[in-house]
């Protein structure tokens, strides 16, 4: 059996779609119920529906052999997984924002609101640039806005959230899109079949 962490929300329809196109379709998924874990003994495979945040972590410590992340995910958790495909879609940004008006005073530390502490003093110490980390876990907007922050980090898709906001993407950290992740542990023994998964993603995307 193949355990397979599919992330809820729209990335999930989207991983299953893509799942059960090569083969690994799990009809119970697509009825209406509070399941959390979906088997097709037929074919193998079991589903587990967790939050996508939580991906990796099940992923890393063995409850599931592979799953689909974001990649913003991996570098704000630095998960030890192994990376094996970029699936290509749920594609954005990790990016610096602020009110359309801010310049920034290198004589004090900048204030940053965000959910990702760690990508974000990553890349600031990159640029000696010294910060107050601030972490939220929503409406991450609103800090600059308020004057709780100077800018925030966070993950931007159209930007329009921002735009409605009057805020402006100042600089890009790192992009993101969805990844198929493995269990070091879990690929060494279903190496096969998580190699062909691999093979017969890469052909539909």
């Amino acid at each position: 059996m193949l355990n397979i962490a599919l992330p809820k929300g729209r990335l999930g329809d989207k991983v299953y779609e893509l799942f059960s196109g090569i083969g690994y379709d799990c009809p119970e998924i697509g009825e209406d119920n509070r399941k959390l874990v979906f088997e097709n003994a037929e074919k193998g495979v079991s589903y587990l529906l967790v939050k996508p945040s939580d991906v990796a972590i099940y992923v890393e410590h063995g409850a599931a052999d592979i799953g689909v992340v974001g990649k913003d995910v991996i570098l704000e958790t630095n998960p030890d997984i192994y990376e094996l495909l970029d699936l290509g879609f749920g594609k954005c940004r990790l990016a610096v924002a602020a009110k359309n008006s801010w310049s920034d005073n290198t004589a004090l530390p900048l204030r940053v609101a965000t959910k990702y502490p760690n990508v974000t003093k990553a890349y600031y110490a990159q640029l000696n640039r010294q910060i107050e980390i601030i972490k939220l876990n929503g409406s991450i907007e609103l800090a600059p806005i308020l004057g709780l922050s100077d800018v925030i980090v966070d993950i931007v898709e159209t930007g329009t959230t921002l735009k409605e906001n009057n805020l402006s993407v100042f600089s890009t950290v790192a992009p993101s899109s969805a990844r198929l992740i493995a269990n070091k542990s879990a690929y060494q023994f279903k190496s096969k079949i998580i190699d062909d998964i691999c093979r017969e993603l890469e052909k539909k995307i």
